[in-house]
C-alpha cells in the first residue's frame, strides 16, 4: 500500500510571503501572497493587528473600542531582508517576512508571544485562526464570564452569548462574551484582545501541547497586543482602549433584594417594612416580570400595581430604590402602543426579505428592537419615560443574549449594525451590550443630573461603560457559590468591575448554612444582591431562622460600614480599570500557589482585604496567605505570608485577612445609603508593620457634579511609625464631624503625636461583627472569636487640612 503524503494541505490557507509594504503615520501595511496585514500603534503598550484576505472589505466598526491611536506616540521602524521591527519604549513587534509571522517582546527583549512557525494566521473556509506557540510554563487568565479554573491552560472556550438556565459549574458558553485574555510565563505578562463579534473560540493548549489559538467563524483577524510591566498595567491599557465604568449611584453599592417575583405591591411593601423593622440595611428592591401587564415591556399591571408612583413614593420615604426588569422582546399585539409604534418606525430586527422577525419569550410571540441602530436606541430610551415618570432610576436588562424559546435564532436575520448590515452571526454577541447602552443613555436623558443604574446579563467587551453585570441563573449549591466567585474575579480581569452573582442561588433552594456562607461572601462582592426562583422558598435574610438572620445582619452591616473604602475602590476603577474584587493573579501573578484548586477561589477585596471562600458544609478549610504579613480581620492575630494554614470553619465567620501596610476606611452602618449623611464618624484603620498608601474619594453619590470638581479626594500614606493624611482636594465637603484612627498591631501602651503635639489615646476592645446569639438553649457550639481585645484609638475632629500622626512605644 502506498503511503499518503501529509506534507501540506490546500484546506488550510496561510498568509503567505511578504510582497510589499507602506508606512503611514503609525501604521505599517503589508501585502502578502494571500492577505493584507495592518499593524497600528495605538500607544506605547498597544499594537493593533488586522489581517484580512486581499479582496475583503475592511469592517471598520467596533462596539468595543472607543479610542483612536494616540498622536505623536514615538516608535522606531527598522527593516532588513527578513524582518520588520517596530519598537516603542514599552515593547516591540517583529514581523518575519518569509512566511509572514508576528512576534512580540518586552523592552528588555524577553519574548511575550510568537506565532506558531508553521501556521501563524490562516483560514479554513471563512474561519480565521491565529496560532501562538505555547511556552512551557505559560498560564492564561481572563476571558471574563467563563467557568472553569483560574488558569485556563488545557481548556478551550467558545464566545457565543447563551441563555443557559441553571448552568452547570463547567458549562460553556453562558451569557457574556469578553474575548480578552492574558498570557503569563517566565516573568512577563501580555494581553490579547480579539475584537471580533462573531462566534469565537479560544484554545489554550486543549487537546494539544503545541499552540494556543483564537479563532472566529467569520470576519477579520483583528486583535490587539497589549503589554505592561504587570497585570494591573495591562488592565489599565485594555480599559483605556475599551472604556471604564462611570461612577454608579451610591445606593447601588448597598444590599439589593430580589425575587421572581414580588407581587402584588403589598408584598413589596411588606419586604421593605421587614428590613426596617429588623434593622437590616438595604437599599434596593426589584420588580421581576410580574409587575408588567401580560409581560409587556413598558407597562404596569393594573391590578397588581394600580398606583406605581404612590408605591415608589412610599418606598422612597423608607430609603428604598426600585429596579425594574426590562426584557427586549416586545409582544406582537394589536393596540399595544410600544409594538405598534415600533412597527410604524421600523424599529425591529428583520428577515432579509424585509419582514419582521418574531420569536417566543415571556409575552408570547415578540419582536426584537434592533439596538445596533442609533434611532432604535433613542426610541427605546423614550419608551422608558413610563417608568422614570413614576420614580424608577434602576433598570435590569434580562434575556438580552438575545433569548427566545428554543435558543436558536435564525442566522440570516439582519441587524443594522450602524449602517454595515450584519446577520445574527455577527450581531448576537453585541446585542445585549447595545441594549444596555440604549437603557443607560435613555435613562441619563430622562433623569437629568442623576446617575442611573443598569444591570445586564449579556454583554461584550466595553459593556462596563454602560452597566453592571450579574452571572445569570445560578444554582443553590456550594459548587456554584465558589464558581461564582471565580466568575466575578475573571470578569474583573476583563474590565467588568461592577459584577456579582445571585446570593443564595437562583435555581434550587439554599440551605440555611449555604445562605449564611453566601451572604457573608456577597458582602465582599462589588454587586450585592439576593435573588431566587419563582415557586421556591423565601430567600430574604430572615427566612432561614434567627441564627442566619443575625449572620446576615452582621455582614450586611459590615458592608455598609466599609462604604468609604468601597466607594474609593469604585472611583479607582473609573480611573484605571482596576477591579474591586481582584483575582490574586493581579498582585501575585508569579506565585504558583494561587492557581492551585485549593486556593484559586481566594481574592482581594481592594488592595487590603484577602477573602477566603469555602463550602458551607466544611468544618476545616485550607487557606494560603501570599507574601507579606496578614492580620485576622476579627482578632488582629498576625500571620506571616507565603504560607498555608488550616482554618477552623465557622458558619458565623467568613475568613478575611488584612495585609500589613493597609489603610481601610469605615463609618457607622446606616439603614440606607440614601441616608448616608447621618454617618458622622470616619474610621481610619491602619495596619502597621509595612508601608502603604490609600486614596479616599467621596462625592454626593447621586449626581454628576463631581465632574465639575465637587468631590473630596485625599491621600493616606503610612510610612514606618507615621500616618500622613494629605490635604483634601476638591470642592465637596463630606458630612463627617470626627475621625477615629485605629492603630492595629501596636503594643498595649504607646504615645501619639498629632501634628507634633502630644495627643490622648484610648485603648479597648473592638468588633467588626457582633457575636451570634445562642438560640438553642440545649446546644451551644463554640463560637469563633470576633473581638480584638485591645486596640489603640485616636479621636480627632474631622478636618480637610493635612494631618500627621506619629506613634512611639513607651
Amino acid at each position: 500500500m502506498q503511503a499518503i503524503s501529509r506534507k501540506g494541505s490546500h484546506l488550510n490557507e496561510p498568509l503567505g510571503n511578504y510582497i510589499s509594504h507602506q508606512i503611514n503615520n503609525n501604521s505599517l501595511r503589508i501585502e502578502t501572497d494571500n492577505s493584507r496585514v495592518s499593524i497600528t500603534l495605538y500607544h506605547a503598550g498597544i499594537f493593533r493587528i488586522r489581517i484580512s484576505r486581499p479582496d475583503a472589505e475592511y469592517c471598520g466598526f467596533s462596539y468595543a473600542v472607543n479610542k483612536q491611536p494616540l498622536e505623536h506616540t514615538r516608535w522606531d521602524v527598522s527593516e532588513d531582508a527578513k524582518w520588520f521591527t517596530l519598537q516603542t519604549s514599552v515593547m516591540s513587534v517583529k514581523i518575519q517576512k518569509f512566511p509572514l509571522r508576528i512576534e512580540a517582546f518586552d523592552s528588555a527583549g524577553n519574548l511575550l508571544c510568537a506565532d506558531d512557525p508553521a501556521f501563524g494566521t490562516s483560514w479554513l473556509g471563512q474561519e480565521v485562526t491565529t496560532y501562538k506557540s505555547l511556552q512551557p510554563d505559560e498560564r492564561f487568565i481572563g476571558l471574563g464570564e467563563k467557568t472553569g479554573p483560574l488558569d485556563r491552560r488545557g481548556n478551550a472556550y467558545v464566545n457565543w452569548n447563551t441563555d443557559n438556565f441553571a448552568y452547570a459549574v463547567d458549562a460553556d458558553p453562558i451569557y457574556m462574551s469578553t474575548p480578552f485574555y492574558m498570557g503569563i510565563h517566565g516573568k512577563v505578562v501580555y494581553g490579547i484582545f480579539f475584537d471580533n463579534s462573531y462566534k469565537t473560540t479560544f484554545n489554550f493548549g486543549c487537546s494539544n501541547k503545541r499552540f494556543s489559538y483564537f479563532q472566529a467563524e467569520d470576519g477579520e483577524m483583528d486583535y490587539y497586543l497589549i503589554h505592561a510591566d504587570n497585570v494591573a498595567g495591562i488592565l489599565e491599557n485594555y480599559t483605556w482602549l475599551t472604556g471604564r465604568m462611570e461612577l454608579p449611584p451610591l445606593w447601588s453599592l448597598g444590599f439589593q433584594q430580589c425575587r421572581y417575583s414580588y407581587y402584588p405591591y403589598t408584598e413589596v411593601l411588606n419586604a421593605a417594612r421587614t428590613f426596617r423593622e429588623k434593622k437590616i440595611p438595604a437599599d434596593v428592591l426589584y420588580l421581576d416580570i410580574h409587575y408588567m401587564d401580560a409581560y409587556k415591556v413598558f407597562t404596569w399591571h393594573p391590578e397588581r400595581f394600580p398606583d406605581p408612583k404612590g408605591l415608589l413614593d412610599e418606598l422612597k420615604g423608607m430609603g428604598f430604590k426600585v429596579v425594574v426588569i426590562l426584557d427586549p422582546g416586545v409582544k406582537t399585539e394589536a393596540g399595544y402602543t410600544t409594538y405598534e409604534e415600533g412597527v410604524a418606525k421600523g424599529m425591529f430586527v428583520k428577515y432579509p426579505d424585509g419582514s419582521e422577525y418574531n420569536g417566543q419569550v415571556w409575552p408570547g410571540w415578540s419582536a426584537f428592537p434592533d439596538f445596533t441602530l442609533e434611532a432604535v436606541r433613542s426610541w427605546w430610551g423614550e419608551q422608558m419615560k413610563v417608568l422614570t415618570d413614576k420614580g424608577i432610576e434602576g433598570f435590569w436588562n434580562d434575556m438580552n443574549e438575545p433569548a427566545a424559546w428554543g435558543q436558536h435564532l435564525p442566522d440570516l436575520i439582519e441587524f443594522g449594525y450602524e449602517g454595515e448590515t450584519a446577520t445574527h452571526k455577527r450581531a448576537r454577541n453585541v446585542y445585549g451590550m447595545q441594549m444596555a447602552r440604549s437603557t443607560f443613555e435613555g435613562a441619563k436623558k430622562l433623569l437629568p443630573g442623576k446617575r442611573p443604574f443598569v444591570l445586564t446579563r449579556a454583554g461584550y467587551c466595553g459593556i462596563q461603560r454602560y452597566a453592571a453585570a450579574w452571572t445569570g441563573d445560578n444554582v443553590s449549591t456550594d459548587e456554584h457559590m465558589l464558581a461564582g466567585t471565580r466568575l466575578i474575579n475573571s470578569l474583573g480581569l476583563t474590565g467588568v468591575s461592577f459584577s456579582g452573582n445571585d446570593v443564595g442561588g437562583f435555581a434550587g433552594e439554599a440551605s440555611p448554612d449555604l445562605f449564611a456562607r453566601w451572604i457573608a461572601l456577597g458582602a465582599f462582592s462589588p454587586f450585592f444582591r439576593s435573588h431566587s426562583m419563582v415557586n421556591s422558598r423565601d430567600s430574604e435574610p430572615w427566612s432561614f431562622g434567627e441564627e442566619v438572620e443575625d449572620i446576615s445582619r452582621n455582614y450586611i452591616k459590615l458592608r455598609y460600614r466599609l462604604i468609604p473604602y468601597l466607594y474609593a475602590l469604585f472611583y479607582e476603577s473609573t480611573q484605571t480599570g482596576m477591579p474591586i474584587a481582584r483575582s490574586l493573579a493581579i498582585d501575585y501573578t508569579f506565585d504558583s500557589h494561587i492557581y492551585q484548586d485549593a486556593y484559586q477561589n481566594q481574592f482581594m477585596f481592594g488592595p487590603a482585604m484577602l477573602v477566603i471562600p469555602f463550602e458551607s458544609n466544611k468544618t476545616f478549610h485550607k487557606a494560603y496567605l501570599p507574601e507579606g504579613s496578614w492580620y485576622n480581620l476579627y482578632t488582629d492575630a498576625l500571620h506571616e505570608g507565603s504560607s498555608e494554614l488550616v482554618i477552623e470553619a465557622s458558619k458565623e465567620v467568613l475568613p478575611v485577612f488584612v495585609k500589613s501596610g493597609s489603610i481601610v476606611l469605615m463609618q457607622e452602618a446606616v439603614e440606607s445609603l440614601q441616608l448616608e449623611a447621618s454617618a458622622e464618624t470616619l474610621e481610619v484603620h491602619v495596619y502597621t508593620g509595612a508601608d502603604g498608601s490609600f486614596i479616599s474619594y467621596k462625592d454626593d453619590g447621586s449626581s454628576y457634579e463631581y465632574q465639575k470638581g465637587y468631590y473630596t479626594k485625599r491621600q493616606y500614606n503610612l510610612q514606618g511609625n507615621t500616618l500622613t493624611i494629605g490635604k483634601a482636594e476638591g470642592q465637596w465637603q463630606p458630612q463627617y464631624k470626627q475621625m477615629v484612627i485605629f492603630l492595629h498591631g501596636l503594643p498595649a501602651s504607646v504615645m501619639v503625636k498629632v501634628n507634633g503635639i502630644d495627643n490622648a489615646i484610648t485603648e479597648g476592645p473592638y468588633r467588626f461583627i457582633e457575636p451570634i446569639s445562642d438560640f438553642d438553649p440545649y446546644h451551644k457550639p463554640p463560637k469563633a472569636p470576633v473581638q480584638i481585645e485591645n486596640l489603640t484609638k485616636i479621636h480627632l475632629p474631622y478636618r480637610l487640612d493635612a494631618t500627621h500622626v506619629q506613634w512611639f512605644t513607651k
